[in-house]
């Protein structure tokens, strides 16, 4: 059995994409113990991200058939029982070449690229909970990284025209590089070519958002693309995401069971595995909504996420995605990619109402406004028995005279 080999961030690497790796090491369904390559226990229950999706609902009039999904990524391994059926490797391809003589980017020696395209569309199995959101959606493999980062921007461009060629219907990349890249860098121009062609491009924030600081990351940060950050199970922002103002939505990074290579599945963390989840929602309305533009598949997601407030922020964006509501709100295709709360965009969109405990300081303006009420009521009882009390004296005291 092989060990996973974690992929970190490349520092300083000049136009190198690299892989977004986990926020820690993988490990296995039971969350400890070391993630192999088999995996031979695999996960009976629902993974959490799954738990708060009705299925049934979700999947009423679609499971994503006839959609093509590009996964730009460490390769897909097909031999994986739940990917075997997904995964089109006649339309697949590798741009690091040599893994094991295969050209068609089915090899993935690190996993990473088939723990993002179980996300999307896993195939169900039985005894296991774990399943893609789009489960008959078919999978490109695009090999364009290794735990070397050996991708670059380069790279990346010609594995973006490649989905393109092969008539690709959404891109995902779980990928990113901190280097300013403008839209007429190869990187830039291929996202504009695949825009162009109505291809919904999906793309990772990143995982270096610990420090607390606003940074641009691409391909995500590049307009028309469906940036993503990690959420927890709390609907906040997980700790790793990167923030920014490119951010538009959030989804589940933490703690996400996927598929490995050779079969089984892992957990892990981060914004890579929030991506896919995006990606399968945008399969599913694409799927169910084949005349809807990239950009009004990317604003009914927007538009249909949970949110506290009716804005967006450099966390979430415009919140945490809801796959049922985005598929059971959608009889009016919205045509801003980035809703506007101003009077000339389009209508801000109504903020979600999530239970939440109040905050430390309401709780001490609520504890202060209580002090203040009992106060007055108290000045106003002594007050008034004062009073009382004077005038029993003024009566008692005429009477005895």
């Amino acid at each position: 059995m092989r060990r996973v080999r974690r992929i970190g961030l490349v520092a300083g690497a000049a136009a190198s994409v690299t892989v977004i790796g986990p926020s820690s090491s993988a490990y296995g369904v039971d969350g400890v113990g070391q993630c192999t390559f088999p995996m031979k226990k695999q996960y009976a229950g629902i993974p959490w991200p799954l738990q708060r999706v009705l299925l049934d609902e979700l999947w009423s009039k679609t499971k994503g058939k006839g959609v093509r999904v590009a996964v730009i990524d460490t390769g897909v391994d097909n031999s994986n029982i739940q990917l075997k059926s997904a995964v089109d490797a006649s339309a697949g391809t590798d741009f690091l070449k040599g893994g094991k003589n295969k050209t068609d980017g089915t090899v993935d020696e690190v996993g990473h690229g088939t723990k993002v395209a179980g996300i999307i569309a896993a195939r169900p199995r039985e005894g296991t909970g774990f399943v893609g959101l789009a489960p008959e959606a078919t999978i490109i493999p695009i090999r364009q990284n290794d735990e070397k980062n050996s991708g670059k921007d380069t790279t990346m461009a010609k594995a973006i025209d490649h989905a393109i060629a092969k008539g690709a219907d959404i891109i995902n990349i779980s990928q990113d590089t901190t280097k300013p890249l403008n839209s007429a860098s190869p990187m830039g121009q291929a996202v504009r070519r695949a825009l162009n062609k109505e291809i919904v491009v999906v793309a990772s924030s990143g995982n270096d958002g610990l420090d607390g600081k606003s940074r641009n990351t691409y391909p995500a940060a590049f307009d028309g693309v469906l940036a993503v950050a990690a959420s927890d199970r709390n609907n906040e922002r997980a700790a790793f995401s990167q923030s920014g103002d490119f951010v538009d939505v959030a989804a589940p990074g933490v703690d996400i069971v996927s598929t490995v290579p050779r079969g089984g599945q892992c957990a892990d963390n981060g914004t890579s595995f929030s991506a896919p989840y995006a990606a399968g929602v945008a399969t599913l309305l694409r799927a169910e909504h084949p005349e809807w533009t990239a950009a009004q598949i990317i604003a009914q997601i927007e538009q249909t996420a949970e949110r506290t407030i009716n804005s967006r922020d450099k966390h979430v964006g415009w919140g945490v995605i809801d796959p049922v509501r985005a598929l059971t709100e959608d009889t009016t295709p919205i045509n801003s990619p980035h809703p506007d709360p101003g009077p000339s965009g389009a209508s801000a969109p109504e903020p979600a109402h999530l239970a939440m405990g109040e905050t430390p300081q309401e709780r001490n303006e609520r504890y202060a406004t209580y002090a203040i009420g009992t106060a007055t009521v108290l000045i106003v009882i002594v007050a008034g028995a004062t009073v009382t009390a004077r005038d029993v004296r003024r009566r008692r005291a005429r009477r005895e005279s």
